[in-house]
């Protein structure tokens, strides 16, 4: 159907392998025959969690990003561990990072952030039913919780206090399964 704008890969090769990322360099053929280089980095892929209290508020981290060199905030996620199941890589990223568990969990959506140049995908699950309990930090990971109700979030986004992407979508998503819009 689309097969007049797809590139075909012609050949490629891991040009750097770090721990998580890997960046690729392919050439590929054009829908017009021509030849280009893609060069993208390659991602495991991760899970984003939007803990939901029952009256409305949400559970934040703050947590410095050495990338940008500052604190964000943002939902809790983490990276999909080679053949974890996303639900679980969820299940396990709220308890290590937060210390909270869920006993409802809703699949939201996918996203991928970061189409240009990454093929890394976000998989959104809602969480509901929070018990608090101990976070278990991965050893060199430091962060700070707090809740906050969502107007609130949504007028920080507004305000350009929150520009993390999985969580401006991630509040897009909670603000309309609260109003009833989306399910």
């Amino acid at each position: 159907m689309d097969s007049h704008l797809k590139e075909t890969r012609i050949a490629g090769e891991v040009v750097y392998e770090g721990h998580i990322l890997k960046i690729q360099r392919d050439s590929v053929c054009l829908p017009d025959g021509k030849t280009a280089a893609r060069e993208y980095i390659k991602h495991p892929g991760a899970v984003v969690i939007l803990p939901l209290f029952d009256d409305g508020s949400v559970l934040l981290e703050r947590q410095f990003r050495y990338p940008l060199n500052q604190v964000f905030i943002e939902f809790p996620a983490g990276k999909i561990d080679a053949g974890e199941d996303p639900l679980e890589c969820a299940k396990r990223e709220l308890r290590e990072e937060t210390g909270y568990t869920a006993s409802h969990w809703q699949f939201v959506c996918t996203i991928h952030n970061a189409i240009a140049y990454s093929d890394e995908h976000l998989e959104i699950y809602l969480a509901r039913g929070l018990t608090a309990g101990q976070s278990h930090l991965d050893e060199g990971e430091f962060l700070e919780t707090f809740t906050a109700p969502i107007a609130d979030v949504i007028a920080w986004i507004r305000d350009g206090k929150i520009t993390d992407v999985k969580t401006v979508i991630g509040t897009f998503w909670v603000e309309k399964i609260l109003s009833g819009s989306w399910l």
